[in-house]
């Protein structure tokens, strides 16, 4: 159970947010509060109130910031994107709750036939929605693509691109001490901080060791955290002058023994593909790239809902390389199946929340199925509807960018752009296997769609806001060529 201090870290952040708007420009205010949030702020631990979604690490930096640069700044806040599409997504995300919430009003009950006796017991049961929590959810998806639409106004400049790279270095620095010492010890820092372990200890133990895991949800999302930080350092290394670029280059290096430490596969293998498209490769590669991963990310839940991918040779291929990882993948893959053979009874919106998309004894209501992947448990909660317009949202700053690459060859991009992109296209390929969306990422989505905009020959009524404000909130001024690296 969360301790006083994990219940205070919430509820003072919103100051702590105040606080940093204050005494940063707003590109370096928006990110930390909102990355450090994610980075500080205990996993789990939330404040519920009647008839609103749960205050949590998540929800309470994107309300802080919404709220401070609605009434505490003198910037003007258009949160309504350029592109019609865009719109129409971020209208369905939200919205997509209404018919979810309407089309599960019934509740899922288990019962028991005890000794042959044709009367059945009720041994459990999940509720049903109803209209009043239409709000709550409502609520909910609006404060998840909050971060998308802050991020399309104030971080979609070359300041802002170059902003977002910064704080993931900075990030995985600061993040490099806590995780050192769970390598050498054990993940303990969030027992020692906030009272609890937020996930199984089982699943930190690696290879003779463990992984770290500080204040995040699992190993997984510190690994992806370090693999994306891993694609920044490169990126700030290649573009840094010659006379600074050997202090990089250590940064660099350690990051990639950082993740290496991490001890996940995947993260690894990431990283290493990457590493060298990221010093190496063109910038328009990186965004070709980046938007093929994002394209796979979209149509591999497709397909994989009717049956196209051969999961059972891709087992036994992984089998010949690595069976302990073909048995992990494997057992993915029956969870997978489970889990869409529930969604199906539901395909349009979904069965809504409180675990009833999960796959549960029909006489104890004890849970048989693990969602890993974010498309599954959106899938399951949401339906088509809301897979679409998560992931949907997710891929349209990557394809939109693309095809204006495409379209002219001599677009006056940021040299950030490519890095940026695949730091949105690894964690889109990463949500295959993981739930690793995070506010992050959001802004990093938002960012690039922005500076799509930002190339459109029109006029773009959000390039007045290519400016940062003075430690006084609300004074406005041009962007400073100072950074902090």
């Amino acid at each position: 159970m969360p301790n006083a201090i994990a219940y205070l870290m919430l509820a003072i952040w919103p100051a702590v947010c105040l606080v940093l708007f204050r005494n940063l420009r707003v590109e370096r205010a928006i990110i930390w509060s909102i990355l450090g949030g994610y980075l500080l702020l205990p996993p789990l631990a939330e404040f519920n109130l009647p008839l609103v979604p749960a205050l949590d690490k998540v929800s309470i930096p994107n309300i802080s910031v919404l709220a401070i640069l609605l009434f505490a700044t003198a910037h003007r806040v258009r949160l309504v994107p350029e592109s019609w599409l865009a719109r129409i997504l971020v209208l369905l995300l939200v919205l997509c709750a209404v018919p979810t919430v309407l089309t599960n009003r019934e509740p899922i009950l288990f019962e028991v036939l005890r000794d042959a006796d044709p009367i059945l017991f009720l041994v459990d049961a999940l509720p049903g929605q109803s209209v009043r929590d239409i709000g709550s959810v409502l609520i909910a998806q609006t404060l998840t693509v909050v971060p998308f639409l802050i991020a399309r106004q104030f971080l979609s400049s070359e300041t802002g691109l170059r902003e977002l790279l910064v704080a993931l270095v900075a990030g995985a620095l600061f993040y490099s001490v806590p995780s050192f010492f769970e390598i050498m010890v054990s993940p303990q820092t969030n027992i020692l901080v906030y009272g609890f372990f937020q996930h199984s200890f089982e699943q930190t133990m690696r290879a003779g060791g463990f992984r770290p895991i500080v204040f995040l949800p699992h190993g997984l999302w510190l690994a992806i955290f370090v693999c994306t930080a891993l694609i920044a350092s490169a990126a700030l290394t290649r573009l840094a002058p010659a006379i600074d670029r050997w202090k990089l280059v250590l940064v660099t290096v350690f990051m990639l023994v950082f993740l290496l430490l991490c001890k996940s596969a995947a993260s690894i293998a990431y990283g290493l593909v990457l590493l060298p498209v990221v010093l190496f490769f063109p910038r328009r590669w990186m965004i070709y790239l980046a938007t093929a991963m994002a394209i796979v990310a979209v149509t591999y839940p497709m397909l994989r809902n009717f049956g196209v991918i051969p999961t059972d040779e891709i087992v036994a291929e992984v089998q010949q390389l690595n069976p302990a990882r073909a048995e992990s993948l494997e057992y993915r893959f029956n969870n997978e199946a489970q889990l869409l053979e529930r969604a199906a009874e539901k395909p349009a919106f979904g069965w809504s929340g409180w675990g009833r998309s999960l796959v549960r004894d029909s006489e104890t209501g004890e849970i048989m199925t693990i969602p890993d992947g974010r498309w599954i448990i959106v899938f399951g909660t949401f339906g088509w509807l809301g897979y679409l317009a998560e992931f949907g949202l997710l891929a349209l700053p990557l394809l939109l960018l693309t095809w204006r690459m495409l379209r002219d060859r001599k677009a006056a991009v940021s040299p950030y752009i490519g890095a940026v992109s695949l730091v949105l296209g690894v964690t889109m390929t990463d949500m295959l296997l993981n739930a690793t969306l995070t506010p992050f990422i959001w802004l990093v989505a938002g960012a690039i769609l922005g500076h799509v905009e930002r190339l459109s020959p029109r006029p773009v009524r959000t390039r007045k806001y290519a400016f940062s404000a003075d430690p006084v909130i609300g004074a406005p001024r041009k962007l400073s060529q100072r950074t902090l690296l």
